[in-house]
């Protein structure tokens, strides 16, 4: 890039040789500017033009086109019709802008450009009906795109791959499987495109299944079925599929790749494989793009690495509101609630403007900190100065908050008061207070409209059941029990994940399934026993089976973050910090044992529960007990 800008500054302070077409170097200026996604510098490029030739003007509309700058490439368009000098546009100047429209769904823009085409003639040409069949596509019309097809004098295999492109992306799998089998020709899109259509409705077997037959791969079929597991939340599967493509050792995986990674890693706090991507990003020379550091950036910050997420962060070239909320959103579940803020006022002076998710994370930093008042200026300033209608999701975070801080009479009239129907989840958070303060009455009410809403919410019989234990109502207790299980009602099992030595291990409670079993469980029996020297008292109210006390002291201490940090005691050196990932909320018995076994080890231990990080040193934890 260092080089292009040194050409483009002989470019635009000095003459070209006359023999030499200013339009020519133009046009290759621009591609490598639009290859590094650098259109400002493509613009001035062109600018410099005094009599642009078509060449040269396509080279712009492809720039825009080709990095997904819609707007600009209408603008290069509509200029292009409006200079009386200029060519008329050509095949490849449709296509450009053709893509435009579908971008935008712009559909009263795209049936103008249609009667364009007609109009110039270029109705019959192979290139500008392939734009046309994905427009239509894009814009939810598949009989106007199949009608089109079918309409087609001389198709390819680009033809066929668009199509079945279209019908996967529409969720119309079974129509874009039919035109699959009746292709003649197939290249690698168009096993992709079907690869990624099973993908996008969940049926990953058939997907699987297609790759494996695939008569050869590349990065692209790779990519379509890793995205394909990252996005349907079977992060392991993607990671050892891709660990299988860096055995083949004939590919080499790009941003799209390690995007897909990158997101594996940051669900599975596998943080030894997501710190070799950014060594291989570094080595390798890997363009640290937008998408690219965004998600180099979430993956650090999602393993409690937030110091690298900011210097991952602050050497990106270009930013966007997303990456900013990346950072605030990690910042939060850090509990660095003040840096939080901060960091939002230097995003506003940036001149960004905050989205949704950017507002989740200053509301979640207030509620790990306590901030009532704070977050409540927040939610407020949403709508006030920048006209973003709170979701439910944001009330569910102001109902948390209040109901944290015990003042649960306004969670539950701002619940009733919500211009939208209140969900599972804002109840559940109001649920959730009642169970710190006690609040059994309104917790019993809450339980009353979690139930009519979710008949097989588990968090609410699991409530009663606790709240009778507690009373000393074994029997109604279990009632609540067997109620569930009559109804079909199951608990989300809790599972805790860890990542030793490049490999991702997984426990469920009183799971014995691991090969190192009797030496976790050893560990499990040894900790105990020094936890109980060092103060720890088992929490067994909150086993709410009717069964003995050394019954219950075994149920807890095989919770799944348990044998997590046993198999991490075992399997790591001295000193060597645990990091775990939690999929529930830390219950209060596990918090106060990984407190007490950070200090009996001396290890750091790191756990990522649904909501935040906790971070256990010396017998103490980041969220000073506030969670």
């Amino acid at each position: 890039m260092k080089q292009l800008l040194q050409v483009q500054a002989q470019f635009l302070t000095c003459a070209p040789p006359p023999f030499l077409d200013p339009n020519l170097v133009a046009v290759k200026l621009i591609g490598v500017c639009s290859a590094h996604s650098k259109l400002r510098y493509a613009a001035l490029i062109f600018a410099q033009l005094r009599n642009p030739n078509i060449f040269a003007w396509n080279s712009i509309l492809k720039a825009y086109a080709q990095n997904n700058d819609w707007s600009h490439t209408l603008h290069y368009f509509n200029t292009l019709l409006s200079s009386p000098p200029a060519p008329d546009p050509d095949e490849y100047t449709f296509t450009s802008v053709l893509k435009a429209c579908a971008g935008l769904v712009s559909v009263a823009d795209g049936w103008k450009m249609h009667a364009v085409v007609a109009k110039a003639g270029f109705q019959s040409n192979l290139f500008v009906q392939n734009s046309l069949v994905d427009m239509y596509f894009k814009f939810g019309c598949p009989e106007v795109a199949q009608h089109l097809f079918d309409d087609m004098p001389l198709r390819d295999v680009v033809s066929w791959n668009t199509l079945v492109s279209g019908y996967s992306l529409g969720g119309d799998v079974e129509s874009a499987r039919r035109v699959f089998d009746q292709m003649v020709e197939k290249n690698v899109v168009s096993w992709s495109a079907m690869i990624t259509g099973y993908a996008r409705i969940g049926d990953l077997d058939s997907a699987r299944l297609l790759f494996d037959t695939m008569p050869e791969r590349n990065v692209v079929c790779w990519n379509a079925m890793i995205a394909g597991y990252a996005q349907n939340e079977r992060y392991a599967d993607a990671i050892n599929l891709f660990r299988e493509m860096q055995q083949t050792g004939c590919l080499e995986p790009n941003s799209v790749t390690l995007v897909s990674i990158l997101s594996s890693c940051a669900h599975l706090g596998a943080l030894d494989l997501g710190k070799w991507i950014d060594r291989f990003i570094c080595r390798g020379g890997v363009e640290l793009n937008l998408f690219l550091g965004n998600a180099l950036a979430d993956m650090y910050a999602k393993c409690g690495c937030i110091a690298e997420a900011r210097r991952v962060f602050d050497k990106m070239q270009e930013r966007d509101v997303i990456s900013w909320s990346i950072i605030i959103t990690g910042l939060a579940m850090h509990g660095h609630a003040e840096e939080a803020f901060a960091c939002f006022l230097e995003m506003v002076e940036c001149g960004l403007k905050p989205n949704e998710i950017t507002f989740m994370g200053l509301l979640s930093a207030c509620t790990h900190a306590g901030l009532v008042d704070k977050g409540l200026k927040y939610f407020y300033l949403m709508d006030q100065e920048y006209g973003i209608t709170p979701k439910v999701e944001h009330y569910g975070c102001v109902v948390d908050l209040l109901s944290r801080a015990g003042r649960l009479a306004e969670a539950e009239d701002l619940i009733n008061s919500m211009p939208i129907k209140p969900n599972v989840v804002v109840w559940g958070a109001l649920l959730g207070g009642c169970r710190i303060y006690k609040d059994n009455e309104r917790g019993e009410r809450v339980v009353k409209q979690i139930l009519e809403l979710e008949s097989e919410h588990s968090g609410s019989y699991v409530y009663l059941a606790n709240v009778y234990a507690s009373i000393g109502r074994l029997d109604d207790a279990a009632n609540c029990r067997l109620m569930m299980q009559k109804n079909g009602v199951t608990k989300t099992p809790g599972c805790s994940w860890i990542e030793v030595n490049n490999t991702v291990h997984e426990f469920f409670m009183g799971d014995k399934s691991h090969p190192q079993a009797d030496k976790i469980y050893s560990m499990v029996r040894e900790l105990g026993l020094r936890m109980k020297v060092a103060g720890y008292k088992p929490k067994t109210d909150l086993v709410v089976h009717n069964i003995d006390e050394e019954e219950k002291e075994d149920a807890l201490s095989t919770h799944s973050e348990k044998l997590a940090i046993a198999f991490g005691l075992i399997s790591t050196s001295e000193g060597t910090t645990i990091r775990i990932v939690k999929n529930l909320r830390v219950c209060n018995d596990c918090h106060d044992a990984a407190k007490i076994i950070s200090r009996i080890v001396g290890r750091e231990i790191i756990v990522r529960d649904r909501s935040r990080f906790h971070q256990f040193k010396g017998g103490r934890c980041s969220c000073n007990d506030f969670w």
